[in-house]
C-alpha cells in the first residue's frame, strides 16, 4: 500500500544538466553546438584556425500575407459535398479525383524561414594541442580552448535572452596573443554588406513564394578589444595583438511591421554598455533558472568519453544510460534556447536552427500541423519549461484569425479551421496535393494544446482570455464539420485525409480522401471535449456543452480491423503503404488518451499490433520523430523496455554527433540527413512518460520504468493539475516520492497496483512511500 506523510526537510539539490563536449573541432553542421535565445540561434563548430557560426533568426522569412481568401480553391465550398456524397456511396477514385480538382490550396507567398551569413573567424594560428570544445547545458555557454605554441586561447559563445545578441569572447594566456578578422559570409539571399560586421538583405527565393516578397533582415556585429588595433573595413573587422576581445552581434527584421535598424541598434547599444561580464551573468541567471528545475539521474555517468563517442557506442550495443539523461536534458535545453514567452514564433521544423536544407527541400522550414509543430511542445510542461510553450499560444491566435475566414470560405461554417502545414503569418488553406494537405483537424490538435497549459498551470484568466476563445471556435467548426454517416447515424468527418497515408480502395485503386478518419475523431472528440471542460470551468455557453454532450455521444466509435490493428479508417481498408512512417491515429493512445491499457484495453492491444505492423513491414520508414513516437506509445501501453528500445534508437540511430535528430535521407523526398527538432523533444518527453503520467484527478508513478534503470532519481517533473514530482527508485522499485502541490483539491496517487487518494493542501508537499 502506497503511504502519504508531510515532506520533512528540504528538496534536495538539483544535478546539473549535463554537458556535450569533444575532442576535436566540428567540421559538419551535425558536428557544430547550438546556442539561441528564443529568437537569435547560433551553430558553433568550434574552429581553429577559422571559427564559424551559423546564424538563424526565426522571423527570417521568404513570402509574406496574402488574402486568406486567395489560397482557397474558388470551386471548393460547391464541390465539398459532391465529394462527401461519392465517398458515401463507395465511389473513391472518382472522390478522389475530384477533391483534387477542386478542394487544394495554393501557396504563391507562402515562404520558408531561411539560414542567415554565416559569422566568420579566422586567426593566424599554427598547429593546436590540448583542444576542447563543450556546451554546458546548465548555463548555455559554448567554449573552445586549445594550446598553440604554449599559449592557450579560450573562446566562450553564447545566445542571451536578456540581451538578444549573440556574444563571443576571445582571450588568451598571453598578452597581446588575440589577432582575428571576423565577417559575415555565404548569404542565400540577397544583401549588402557595409562597414565592419554588417549585412543588411531581403530574405526572398523562388521555392516557396514568388522570389520577391520577403522579410527586411539587418544583421549587425561590434567588436570590443583590449588592446591592440582595431581597423573596420567594408564587410570585415580585423582585430592584431589585443589582450581580449568580444563581439556581440545582434539581428533585427520587418516581421510584423518591426523596423530592423532600431532594433539591432538598441540591442548592440545596451550589450556594450553593459559589457561581456553582466551580459554572461545575466544570461547565465536567466538559463539556468529554468534548466535547473529537472535534474535526472540514471547513473552511468561517462564524462571523460566525447560525447559523439558516446554515442556511437550506443550505436555499437553498449549501454549508457547516462547518455540517455543527457539526451533527455539536450531537449530541455533546446526548448529553453529555442523559444521564450516572449519569442515572434514557436519552434519551427528544425525548431530556432535551420541548415539550409529544409528551407530547399520540397517540404520547407515551415510549421507542419499533422505531427511535427505538436511535437516540438510536447515536453515543454511535463518537464518543467511551461513559459516556453506560450509562444505556440499567440502562434494558434493568429492561425484562428485566418482560419476563421478559411472555415467560411471553403466550408460554409463557423468557427475556424486550420490544415496540414501554415507560415509566419498564419496561412490556414489546405496543402498542395492530395496525401497530405486535406488534413481537417490540424488546427484543432494544435489548440488543444491551450488546454494543455492550462490542466497543468491552473490559470484561469488565461483560460478565459487567450484559450477559451481559440478552443470554442475551432469547436464550433467541428460541430459543423462532422456530418451523419447514413450507414450508421454516427458523426463523421470529411472528406479529408490521414496524413500522411494511402489507402487501397475496393476497386483496387490508391486513394487517400475519406470520410470517418481515425484522427479527425480523434481530434474532434479532443477539442469538442477541452471546449466543454473549459466552458464548465468558467461558468459560460451551457447551451454549446449540451450540443458537444450529444455530439460526442454520437462520434463514430474506434474499430479493431481484420489483422487486429486499429482501424485509420472508417472501413477495413488495406494500407498502400504497410511501412508508412504516419501511425495518425494512434494519437488516440498519444498524445490523447482516449485509448489506454486499463480503460480500453482491446484498443490498446490494437494499437501495439499497429504499431508491430509498421516497423515490421518491408521498407518501414525509420526516422526521428517516428521514434519517439513508438517509444512514447509504448510508454502509454505501459511497457517501459520497449520504450526504451526506440529511445536508444533515436539516439543512436536518428541523432547525429551532436545528438541533434534528422530526418533520415530517402524519405519524404529528403536527399540527405535533415535535421529536425521534433525528435529532440519527442524523446525528452518519452523520459519523461516513463517516469510520470498524469489526467486532471490521477498521478501515476513510474508507470513504465524500464528494468535496465533498476536505481535513480529524477526532480521536478510535472504533472496536471499544478504538481510537482520527485521521485527516487532503488532496485526497480520506488522508494519515495514528493508531490509538491500548487492548487489544493482531491486527487488519486497511482504506483503499480497501489493506488491512494489524497486531499491536497496548496504549498504543502506531501512524501509518498510504499508499504507492503
Amino acid at each position: 500500500m502506497l503511504i502519504a506523510s508531510p515532506a520533512a526537510g528540504p528538496r534536495s539539490q538539483v544535478v546539473p544538466a549535463g554537458t556535450l563536449w569533444y575532442d576535436r573541432p566540428g567540421e559538419r553542421w551535425f558536428e557544430a553546438l547550438p546556442v539561441g535565445n528564443g529568437r537569435l540561434g547560433g551553430m558553433v563548430y568550434g574552429g581553429a584556425p577559422a571559427e564559424r557560426i551559423d546564424l538563424s533568426e526565426s522571423t527570417v522569412w521568404s513570402g509574406g500575407p496574402s488574402p486568406w481568401t486567395a489560397d482557397l480553391s474558388p470551386t471548393a465550398r460547391e464541390q465539398l459535398p459532391n465529394v462527401r456524397k461519392l465517398l458515401f456511396a463507395g465511389e473513391y477514385a472518382q472522390a478522389q479525383q475530384l477533391a483534387g480538382e477542386h478542394l487544394l490550396g495554393t501557396r504563391a507567398s507562402f515562404g520558408t524561414n531561411l539560414p542567415l551569413p554565416y559569422l566568420s573567424l579566422t586567426f593566424d594560428h599554427g598547429w593546436l594541442t590540448n583542444y576542447r570544445r563543450a556546451l554546458d547545458l546548465d548555463t548555455g555557454l559554448a567554449s573552445v580552448s586549445y594550446e598553440v605554441d604554449e599559449v592557450r586561447f579560450t573562446r566562450e559563445v553564447l545566445a542571451s535572452h536578456p540581451h538578444g545578441v549573440i556574444a563571443v569572447q576571445l582571450t588568451a594566456s598571453r598578452p597581446g596573443a588575440i589577432s582575428f578578422t571576423a565577417g559575415l559570409d555565404g548569404s542565400v539571399f540577397p544583401g549588402t554588406t557595409g562597414t565592419g560586421i554588417a549585412f543588411s538583405g531581403k530574405a526572398v527565393e523562388s521555392l516557396h513564394s514568388d522570389g520577391s516578397t520577403g522579410a527586411l533582415v539587418e544583421v549587425r556585429g561590434h567588436v570590443e578589444a583590449s588592446g591592440g588595433t582595431t581597423t573596420l573595413t567594408e564587410g570585415r573587422c580585423e582585430v592584431v595583438g589585443a589582450d581580449s576581445a568580444v563581439l556581440f552581434v545582434a539581428v533585427g527584421t520587418d516581421w510584423d511591421g518591426a523596423d530592423p535598424v532600431r532594433q539591432v541598434s538598441e540591442l548592440l547599444v545596451a550589450a556594450v554598455e553593459d559589457g561581456y561580464d553582466e551580459v554572461r551573468a545575466a544570461h547565465v541567471d536567466d538559463h539556468s533558472g529554468l534548466m535547473r528545475r529537472v535534474s535526472l539521474d540514471l547513473g552511468g555517468e561517462r564524462d571523460d568519453v566525447p560525447t559523439d563517442r558516446r554515442r556511437e557506442g550506443l550505436a555499437a550495443g553498449e549501454r549508457d544510460d547516462g547518455l540517455l539523461a543527457l539526451y533527455f536534458q539536450y531537449g530541455r535545453y533546446l526548448t529553453v534556447a529555442g523559444s521564450r514567452a516572449d519569442s515572434p514564433l514557436p519552434l519551427a521544423l528544425q525548431g530556432l536552427w535551420n541548415d539550409g536544407l529544409a528551407s530547399s527541400a520540397s517540404w520547407s522550414n515551415d510549421f507542419h500541423l499533422d505531427i511535427n509543430t505538436q511535437q516540438n511542445y510536447w515536453a515543454a510542461e511535463s518537464t518543467n519549461l511551461a513559459e516556453c510553450h506560450t509562444p505556440l499560444f499567440s502562434f494558434v491566435e493568429r492561425l484562428a484569425a485566418s482560419g476563421r475566414s478559411t472555415a467560411t470560405q471553403m466550408y460554409d461554417t463557423p468557427g475556424w479551421v486550420a490544415h496540414t502545414v501554415t507560415d509566419a503569418w498564419g496561412y490556414s488553406a489546405p496543402g498542395t496535393a492530395l496525401g497530405w494537405g486535406l488534413n481537417v483537424t490540424g488546427g484543432a490538435w494544435l489548440a488543444t494544446h491551450l488546454w494543455e497549459h492550462y490542466e497543468y498551470g491552473g490559470d484561469v484568466a488565461f483560460l478565459r482570455d487567450v484559450a477559451y476563445p481559440v478552443l470554442r471556435d475551432a469547436a464550433l467548426f467541428q460541430l459543423a464539420y462532422f456530418t451523419e454517416d447514413p450507414a450508421t447515424g454516427n458523426l463523421v468527418g470529411g472528406p479529408s485525409e490521414s496524413p500522411e497515408n494511402w489507402y487501397v480502395a475496393p476497386d483496387g485503386s490508391r486513394c487517400s480522401v475519406a470520410m470517418g478518419n481515425t484522427v479527425d475523431t480523434v481530434f474532434a472528440t479532443a477539442i469538442l471535449r477541452d471546449c466543454s471542460a473549459a466552458a464548465e470551468v468558467l461558468g459560460v455557453d451551457a447551451e454549446l456543452q449540451q450540443r458537444i454532450t450529444a455530439a460526442l455521444a454520437r462520434m463514430s466509435p474506434y474499430r479493431v480491423g481484420r489483422h487486429g490493428q486499429l482501424m485509420e479508417w472508417l472501413h477495413d481498408f488495406e494500407e498502400a503503404d504497410p511501412a508508412h512512417r504516419h501511425t495518425s491515429h494512434l494519437c488516440a493512445l498519444y498524445p490523447e488518451r482516449q485509448i489506454t491499457p486499463r480503460s480500453t484495453p482491446e484498443l490498446a492491444r490494437a494499437a501495439e499490433v499497429t504499431i508491430e505492423r509498421r516497423q515490421s513491414a518491408d521498407g518501414w520508414e525509420q526516422t526521428e520523430w517516428v521514434e519517439a513516437n513508438f517509444a512514447l506509445f509504448y510508454a502509454r501501453l505501459l511497457q517501459g523496455d520497449q520504450a526504451l528500445v526506440h529511445l536508444i534508437s533515436l539516439v543512436a540511430d536518428a541523432s547525429e554527433a551532436n545528438l541533434l535528430s534528422y530526418s533520415v535521407g530517402g524519405v519524404a523526398g529528403a536527399a540527405q540527413n535533415i535535421y529536425s527538432f521534433d525528435g529532440n523533444a519527442g524523446g525528452t518527453a518519452a523520459v519523461a512518460e516513463l517516469l510520470v503520467q498524469s489526467d486532471p484527478t490521477e498521478l501515476e508513478l513510474l508507470p513504465a520504468l524500464p528494468t535496465s534503470w533498476p536505481n535513480g532519481s529524477v526532480h521536478g517533473l510535472r504533472a496536471r493539475a499544478g504538481l510537482t514530482v520527485d521521485i527516487t527508485w532503488t532496485d526497480g522499485r520506488l522508494a519515495h516520492a514528493t508531490i509538491h502541490p500548487a492548487q489544493s483539491g482531491p486527487h488519486s496517487v497511482q504506483y503499480g497496483n497501489h493506488i491512494l487518494d489524497l486531499d491536497l493542501t496548496g504549498g504543502e508537499p506531501i512524501t509518498i512511500t510504499v508499504q507492503d
